[in-house]
C-alpha cells in the first residue's frame, strides 16, 4: 500500500519502470507529474481543493492525539477515526459497571458526549521548505549542536506566527534524511470528546487472528468531537465550551467504488524507512523485531493469564495488551517478508549501482559503504542490548515503570522548595493494576534480560539476585515488592536526602537506568557517524534518479497517496477487493472455535437482512464491510481518510496485509494493500445499532 509515480520499488531494487502506485507526497509541493498521473487515474478536483483553498482537503483531515489520523465529517466539529485509536479514551471510561469496552457507547446529547485527558486534534495550516535557511546553520555541527539550532529557530518561527494568532505553533522536521528540512504551522484543539463506539466485538473484529490480515470484516471506527470556546478558537476544556464549527469538512459518500476505481488517503503516517542502506535493514531485522518478537511473546502471555481469568483485569490491561500485541506482530510478518522477498540482498545489489554512479560522476559527498558497514557491525550489540532494555523495562509493569520514570525524567512536586523538601509523589492508581500480575511481569522481564545480555553490561542488582536470592528472580521480587514505598499510595520520595537510595526499589530503578545510560552512550557513538552516511545514501538515490519525482520517508507529517481499488494475487489464487455481510456471519458462526470471531446475537441479526437500504452497493447489492486498495500507509495512518475521485469520503484506513509488513523498507506493488472499513458499513452500524439519528443528520451522508 504506497503510491507514486514512477517512483517503485523498481528505482529502489533497480528494475524498469513501472505504474505509479507509490509514495507518501507532502500536498503543498506535491510534483506536477504526481498530480497529473492523479488525474489520468480518475482525479477530478482542481490542485488547488488538496491544498491552497479554504475548502481544501487539507484542512477536513486531522492529526489524532499524535499516533492516528482522523477526518472532520460536520459543520459541528465530528471527527472520524478508527476504534483502534480510541480504544484508549473509551478504556479510560469503561468500569465492570459500564464497560463501553464491551456494550458500546453512545450520547444522545451533547451533554452525554465524554471528555478525555490528553488527547487532542491538530490541524496542519501551513507548509513550506526552509531548507536554505535551516542547512548553512547546521553545517559541521554535531548532532547535539544541530539539536539546539532547530529548537531555537522553531522556537523563533512560533513565536512570529503566534504574533499573527497565538493558537498556532511551528514544528521544523527533516526529510530525505536529512537533506531538507520543512517547518510546519499546526493548531492544536485540546478539548476531545467521545460520542460514538461500537462494541469491541465489531470494533475489533477478529481481534489478533485477523490483524495484518485479509479478508477483514472489522468495523474499525470511533467518533469523537472537536470543542471549542464561543469564539470557535482552542481552549482547554470547558464545561461552557461548545461544539466546534470547522471551516470545511468532508463529504460522506454513499455510491461506493469499484474494482480499479481511484482511491487517495491523506493521512500522517508515521514512519518508514525506504531509503535505509542494507546494513540498516540487517540491523532492523535482528536488534530491533527479533528483540521485540522474543519479549513480547513471554508479556503478552502474562498478560493474556490474567486478563482471561478476571473481568477488571481485562478492562486494566486491554489497551496495554492491543498495543503490545499489534508490533509484536507486525515484527513477526515484517521478518518474514525481509526473508522471502530477500530484501538485504536486493538492497546491496542497488547500493552498488549507486556505488558505480558515484564512481563516474564528481560527487563530493559519497557514500562510504564499507565504512558504513563497519559502523552497523559494532554498533550491533549496543543497539541489540538497548532494544532489550527498553522491552523489558520501560513502561512495564507498574513498578518497573515507576522505578525507572522516578530516576530519569520525573519532576518534583514541589519545584521551588529547599532541593532537600522537593520529593515525588506517584497518583493513586492502584484500581488500575493487578499486584500478582506486576509481580510476575517484573520478575519475567528481570530474568528475561539476565539471560539475553553478558554478564559484564547487567546492573548491579543481578549480582544482588545471584548471591542473595541464588538466582531466584521471583524471590527478589517478592523482597523488593515488600520492602519498597514504591507502590504504596501516598508515598513520598526525596531524592536530595540520604535515605532515597535505601528504598529497594528505587535502588532497583538507579541500577537499570545507570545500565540504559552506559549503553545508549556506546550505541551514541556510531549514531552520528551512521546517520551521516545515511544521509549521504539518500541524497546519491535522489541525484542519480533526478529525472524522477521522489517522497521523502514518513515522519507523522501530512501525507498523500493514491491508487487504485483492487485485490491482489497470491500464485493463481485472485483475492477478492471486498468483504460484505455474509463473510462476517459465516465467521461468527465458528465463535465457539475462536472467541476473537464472536459479536453480540444483535449484530449477526443486523448483517443478516436481505435487504440494507441505502448502505448497500448498487452494483453488488451487498452491504460491503472492508476494501482493498493500493494506497502507500504505514503506521500513523491509521483513521487516514479514504477519498474517491471527487474528494469524496468512502472509507477509514485501519491496516495493510500481511504481505505487505516489510512496505516501511521495500514497498512491493504486487503485494502491499491497504484495508480499510467501508464508509456503508460504519454508517449503516451507526443507524442501525446505535440510532444515532441525530449524527446522520448532521454528517448527512449523500
Amino acid at each position: 500500500m504506497r503510491k507514486a509515480i514512477l517512483f517503485l520499488s523498481v528505482m529502489l531494487l533497480g528494475a524498469a519502470p513501472m505504474h505509479a502506485d507509490e509514495g507518501m507526497w507532502t500536498l503543498y509541493n506535491l510534483p506536477e507529474a504526481v498530480y497529473n498521473q492523479m488525474k489520468e487515474e480518475g482525479f477530478t478536483l482542481p490542485y488547488a481543493d488538496l491544498y491552497e483553498s479554504p475548502n481544501a482537503i487539507k484542512n477536513c483531515v486531522v492529526n489524532f492525539s499524535g499516533y492516528c489520523s482522523g477526518v472532520v465529517v460536520s459543520p459541528d466539529g465530528l471527527v472520524f477515526t478508527n476504534h483502534h485509536c480510541g480504544f484508549s479514551a473509551i478504556n479510560s471510561h469503561s468500569t465492570v459497571d459500564h464497560d463501553y469496552m464491551l456494550n458500546g457507547f453512545y450520547a444522545k446529547s451533547y451533554e452525554e458526549e465524554l471528555p478525555n485527558d490528553n488527547m487532542f486534534v491538530s490541524f496542519m495550516r501551513d507548509q513550506k521548505d526552509i531548507s536554505a535557511r535551516v542547512l548553512p546553520l547546521i553545517a559541521g555541527k554535531g548532532a547535539m549542536e544541530q539539536a539546539v539550532i532547530i529548537d531555537s529557530l522553531t522556537n523563533a518561527l512560533t513565536d512570529s506566527v503566534k504574533g499573527v494568532d497565538s493558537t498556532l505553533h511551528v514544528d521544523i522536521d527533516p526529510f530525505f534524511e536529512g537533506n531538507k528540512y520543512y517547518a510546519t504551522t499546526y493548531q492544536d484543539f485540546t478539548d476531545l470528546r467521545l460520542v460514538f463506539a461500537l462494541p469491541k466485538s465489531m470494533g475489533k473484529y477478529g481481534g489478533e487472528t485477523d490483524n495484518w490480515m485479509w479478508p477483514r470484516q472489522t468495523c474499525d471506527f470511533s467518533v469523537f468531537r472537536i470543542y471549542a470556546d464561543k469564539n470557535n478558537r482552542p481552549a482547554p476544556y470547558s464545561k461552557d465550551n461548545v461544539p466546534y464549527h470547522p471551516a470545511c469538512w468532508a463529504p460522506v459518500s454513499l455510491q461506493g467504488y469499484r474494482d480499479s476505481s481511484f482511491s487517495m488517503t491523506v493521512g500522517y503516517p508515521g514512519s518508514t524507512e525506504r531509503y535505509l542502506s542494507s546494513y540498516g535493514i540487517e540491523s532492523m531485522k535482528e536488534n530491533e523485531n527479533k528483540v521485540r518478537i522474543q519479549v513480547r511473546t513471554i508479556k503478552l502471555g502474562i498478560l493474556k493469564k490474567y486478563m482471561d481469568a478476571s473481568e477488571k483485569d481485562r478492562i486494566n490491561y486491554e489497551n496495554a495488551f492491543a498495543n503490545s500485541a499489534n508490533y509484536w506482530k507486525n515484527s513477526i510478518g515484517m521478518n518474514k517478508c525481509i526473508d522471502s522477498i530477500g530484501i538485504v540482498q536486493q538492497k546491496r545489489d542497488f547500493e552498488k549501482r549507486i556505488e558505480a554512479w558515484q564512481d563516474s560522476t564528481s560527487l563530493s559527498d559519497k557514500v562510504d559503504f564499507a565504512y558504513l558497514e563497519k559502523l552497523y557491525k559494532e554498533r550491533s550489540p549496543y543497539t541489540r542490548a538497548v532494544n532489550y532494555w527498553t522491552e523489558c523495562f520501560w513502561n512495564n509493569s507498574e513498578f518497573l515503570r515507576r522505578a525507572t520514570r522516578m530516576n530519569t525524567r520525573m519532576e518534583a512536586a514541589n519545584p521551588d522548595a529547599d532541593p532537600k523538601d522537593q520529593y515525588l509523589e506517584f497518583e493513586d492508581n492502584s484500581d488500575k493494576w493487578n499486584m500478582d500480575l506486576d509481580k510476575e511481569l517484573t520478575a519475567a522481564m528481570l530474568e528475561d534480560f539476565g539471560s539475553q545480555i553478558q554478564a559484564d553490561w547487567l546492573p548491579s542488582c543481578y549480582t544482588t539476585i545471584k548471591k542473595k536470592f541464588k538466582g531466584d528472580y521471583r524471590k527478589y521480587v517478592d523482597y523488593v515488592y515488600s520492602k519498597s514505598k514504591i507502590l504504596q499510595p501516598g508515598a513520598k520520595f526525596y531524592p536530595a536526602r540520604n535515605s532515597f537510595r535505601k528504598d529497594p526499589g528505587v535502588k532497583l530503578g538507579i541500577d537499570l537506568v545507570s545500565t540504559i545510560y552506559v549503553l545508549q552512550m556506546k550505541e551514541m557513538e556510531y549514531e552520528e557517524k551512521i546517520n551521516d552516511e545515511e544521509r549521504k545514501l539518500c541524497a546519491a538515490k535522489v541525484r542519480m534518479e533526478q529525472d524522477l519525482p521522489h517522497y521523502s520517508d514518513a515522519n507523522f507529517t501530512m501525507r498523500l497517496s493514491y491508487g487504485q481499488v483492487g485485490g491482489y494475487r497470491i500464485g493463481t489464487h485472485k483475492t477478492n477487493y471486498y468483504t460484505d455481510a455474509e463473510s462476517i456471519v459465516e465467521k461468527m458462526k465458528h465463535g465457539d472455535e475462536n472467541a476473537e470471531y464472536k459479536a453480540e446475537p444483535i449484530m449477526q441479526e443486523l448483517l443478516s437482512q436481505k435487504d440494507y437500504g441505502r448502505y448497500q452497493d448498487k452494483t453488488t447489492g451487498k452491504l460491503q464491510l472492508c476494501f482493498l486498495t493500493n494506497n502507500d500507509i504505514t503506521g500513523g495512518n491509521s483513521g487516514s481518510p479514504m477519498f474517491d475521485g471527487q474528494g469524496r469520503l468512502i472509507g477509514l484506513a485501519f491496516d495493510g496485509n500481511w504481505d505487505s509488513l516489510s512496505s516501511d523498507i521495500n514497498f512491493d506493488r504486487q503485494l502491499a494493500r491497504c484495508i480499510g472499513v467501508d464508509i456503508r458499513y460504519v454508517l449503516y452500524m451507526m443507524d442501525k445499532w446505535g440510532h444515532a439519528d441525530r449524527l446522520l443528520k448532521e454528517i448527512h451522508p449523500q
